[in-house]
């Protein structure tokens, strides 16, 4: 398994969390095309949020950020929060 942690913070990120919060139906519709998905969560933090997405691969991986970045631009350009990005492999899950 392979996980896309996207850490948002700074101009727009609060703003963008209260956004992805009042339109999580359409935000779960859209992660849920991700090939290979196994889970995907949202947290809110003090600067901002975190944007975990977990799947069976790499590809799977990078296309969560590649859609969470186009999401972003389409409904929320104007909040201008880019997140930083980092791509793993997943050593231990529990679930």
């Amino acid at each position: 398994m392979y996980a896309a942690v996207r850490t948002y913070s700074g101009p727009g990120a609060k703003e963008l969390f209260d956004l992805l919060e009042r339109r999580k139906a359409e935000v779960e519709a859209v992660i849920r095309t991700v090939p290979g998905l196994v889970s995907y969560t949202l947290v809110r933090s003090a600067e901002g949020g975190i944007a975990v997405t977990v799947c069976q691969d790499r590809a799977g991986a990078e296309e969560s950020t590649r859609i969470a970045k186009e999401w972003i631009q389409q409904h929320a350009s104007e909040l201008g929060s880019l997140p930083d990005v980092d791509l793993g492999s997943v050593l231990v899950q529990i679930t």
